[in-house]
């Protein structure tokens, strides 16, 4: 569950920073280094962060991904509980029928209510999984509220045009002096409060 969770947090961030609208303002004395960038004829300054190096330090994330992990252990464990409950329960059924010890009303309606019971743990099993994906969803959102909120602040000193996500291998070459990965996983984890 935590690998669905850094692929889809990861995934929303790729999008987020790449389609985040970054303001064109001019850098003010005293940025970071990382702030120098090289201007092109058309005066296009590009930066990239590194998506895994953020998912695996940005306090926030991982605080998300162990409460998610947390629930979805949680959740496993109550629907394999109640699984086992239901097994034992139709295997004493099935044992009953087998030794004759049940009449064939007892067995009808102890096939009616076992049948209910496994519709239920169903019904549960959707209801949990559902209230689950919403609060992955909710935490994403969060995720990318925080980031773009930071990115835009951030740009208003550092004034780039774009801020591109790097993951896996989206972006082929980059010269490093253009990654301020690690200014915005500090400055993420500076506003970060639990």
């Amino acid at each position: 569950m935590k690998k669905i969770c850094l692929i889809s947090a990861g995934m929303m961030l790729a999008v987020m920073v790449m389609f985040s609208s970054c303001g064109k303002e001019k850098k003010t004395p005293g940025t970071s280094v990382k702030a120098e960038v090289a201007k092109s004829e058309k005066g296009v300054t590009i930066a990239f962060v590194d998506l895994d190096s953020l998912m695996t330090k940005y306090q926030y994330y991982l605080d998300c991904s162990e409460l998610l992990e947390k629930k979805s252990a949680g959740i496993n464990a109550t629907l394999n509980n109640k699984g086992i409950a239901l097994q034992k329960e139709m295997a004493d059924f099935q044992e009953k029928i087998q030794k004759g010890t049940i009449t064939e009303e007892q067995a009808m309606k102890l096939q009616t209510s076992l049948q209910n019971k496994q519709a239920q743990l169903q019904t549960l099993q959707q209801n949990l999984t559902e209230e689950f994906q919403k609060e992955q969803l909710k935490y994403n959102a969060a995720l990318h509220d925080s980031v773009d909120n930071f990115l835009r602040s951030y740009n208003k000193t550092a004034g780039y045009t774009y801020i591109l996500a790097r993951s896996n291998d989206n972006i082929l070459l980059a010269d490093p002096q253009y990654d301020i990965t690690q200014d915005v996983i500090d400055g993420l984890n500076k506003r970060y409060k639990k």
